[in-house]
């Protein structure tokens, strides 16, 4: 099972870098806690100070067709923030 399925690059999650040191990350929805933390100091090489996630609902897609309206879903996925020690620095875009 991948734990961490991809970093999420947003100009929110950007910000919590700079200003917090916080990392966000979409990762798999059975993962807990202390799964994501150990595959964070894992892959990065980084002491995790905390780790907060969050399930993220799928929203609803109207799509007109030539004979009404169709009604789509997007999937749920959760998310994770964690936060890293001031000394420690993850460096996105080399995985991605």
């Amino acid at each position: 099972m991948a734990i961490l399925i991809k970093p999420v690059i947003t100009e929110k999650a950007e910000t919590l870098t700079e200003k917090e040191n916080k990392y966000t990350f979409i990762v798999d929805k059975k993962a807990n806690k202390i799964q994501i933390k150990k595959a964070i100091e894992d892959m990065y090489k980084v002491n995790v100070v905390a780790v907060n996630t969050m399930i993220v609902p799928g929203k609803v897609k109207i799509r007109g067709t030539r004979h009404g309206y169709q009604l789509g879903r997007k999937p749920s996925y959760k998310k994770a923030i964690v936060t890293v020690t001031e000394d420690s620095i993850i460096d996105i875009y080399k995985s991605v």
